[in-house]
């Protein structure tokens, strides 16, 4: 495989990423905040949502959607490239999102996303969430 990417750098995209599920579900936003860059744009048209740009636009938004939901977001299976202190990646994942009993997603697809070095700190400055299928109850 031609440019083999730095194992460092490829483990430190992905515990970036495992942090992003782990502290999402935990509801931990200042640390949640901390893994994008201030003017990272995320795009959830694929999942029914819109274009966001901002972290902190984007924090809040999320968290006003799901603070009082149970979820758990899995990431696997990621496809990394590393060009200087600039990354892509592709993570296929699941996430559940249960708002009681009667009212849940979960939802199968992929995070296409696009990682910067700053601060010697990999950090996601875009995000595109894509569906494959969503099974959806009560929504």
């Amino acid at each position: 495989m031609p440019n083999e990417p730095n194992f460092a750098d490829w483990l430190a995209i992905c515990n970036v990423k495992a942090a992003y599920c782990r502290l999402l579900d935990t509801k931990d936003w200042d640390g949640w905040k901390q893994l994008f860059t201030e003017d990272v744009v995320i795009d959830t048209t694929g999942s029914g949502g819109e274009v966001t740009k901002g972290r902190d636009e984007f924090v809040d938004s999320v968290r006003g959607s799901i603070e009082s939901a149970a979820t758990a977001h899995q990431v696997h299976s990621p496809e990394i490239t590393i060009d200087g202190d600039s990354a892509q990646a592709i993570w296929a994942m699941q996430d559940r999102v249960a708002w009681g009993e009667d009212r849940a997603l979960t939802g199968y697809g992929h995070y296409h996303e696009r990682y910067v070095r700053t601060d010697g700190r990999w950090r996601i400055a875009e995000q595109k969430l894509t569906r494959l299928a969503m099974d959806m109850k009560g929504i």
